[in-house]
């Protein structure tokens, strides 16, 4: 229950809009999700560090509608460090993640490198570096 408690919390504070707070020096990171099973809703997307990683807002947040199964979305100026991606299948385009009774996720949910896990995600797994070139990802939901 401890799990999908914290499940939960992160999923909250991943659709939260925030302001970008990145430097006008940085690097782009463009992430594709790709056979999502239908074009309804959206994909939510969400841009952490360590120290921010399930514990507070996402130091970016987008969105973005799906078309053909498929979506993509850009995170601008982005400046070097240590990072994770969360992003979730909106499908009854509500701006958050839904749950089942049980507090299993109602909606298809992913993570940068695609890590396997059965709890709350956790930061190493999902961890990629930002150096001095932009960044394509994949993540599967």
């Amino acid at each position: 229950m401890k799990n999908l408690l914290l499940i939960a919390v992160f999923f909250a504070g991943l659709f939260t809009t925030t302001a970008q707070t990145a430097s006008k020096e940085g690097v782009t990171i463009t992430v594709t999700v790709d056979k999502i099973k239908n074009n309804n809703g959206k994909v939510l997307f969400a841009l952490y560090t360590e120290s921010t990683f399930l514990k507070t807002k996402p130091i970016q947040a987008t969105g973005s509608k799906i078309e053909g199964n498929k979506v993509t979305v850009t995170f601008t100026n982005v400046p070097k460090g240590a990072y994770a991606i969360t992003c979730v299948h909106d499908e009854n385009d509500n701006g958050q993640m839904d749950f089942e009774e049980s507090g299993m996720p109602k909606e298809d949910y992913g993570l940068s490198n695609n890590p396997m896990s059965y709890g709350p995600p956790e930061f190493e797994p999902c961890k990629f570096m930002v150096k001095d070139s932009d960044i394509s990802l994949n993540i599967v939901l």
